[in-house]
């Protein structure tokens, strides 16, 4: 159980920088006031990682970049995500719940 528990904390992080690389971008294209959608490659994402299952961006000023984490059972499906405020702020959370999920989060994160 310990491994484990080791194992998913060091899962759940992982997902972080394979969505993080996306948020420049993104900035730039709310910046300059262009479409209200757009994809994972006009941000330079991938579909989905190794750590990922699932990309998905959701455009515009509040909008937000998911990663659908892949690995140990306890974070396995759950998501990371990073999300844009209309002031151009962003926020990580998780959708980990349960007594344990603090444990399994990266750090700045909430669920």
């Amino acid at each position: 159980p310990a491994y484990q528990d080791y194992v998913a904390r060091s899962q759940a992080p992982a997902g972080l920088p394979d969505i993080r690389g996306g948020v420049t971008a993104f900035e730039e294209i709310v910046n300059k006031g262009t479409p209200t959608a757009y994809s994972n490659a006009e941000i330079g994402l991938a579909a989905s990682t190794t750590r990922c299952s699932a990309i998905t961006v959701v455009a515009g000023e509040s909008g937000s970049i998911t990663c659908a984490l892949v690995g140990n059972p306890k974070i396995d499906a759950e998501t990371v995500a990073l999300t844009r405020n209309t002031s151009g702020e962003w926020e990580c959370s998780t959708s980990l719940t349960g007594t344990d999920a603090t444990k399994y989060e990266p750090a700045g994160c909430d669920n």
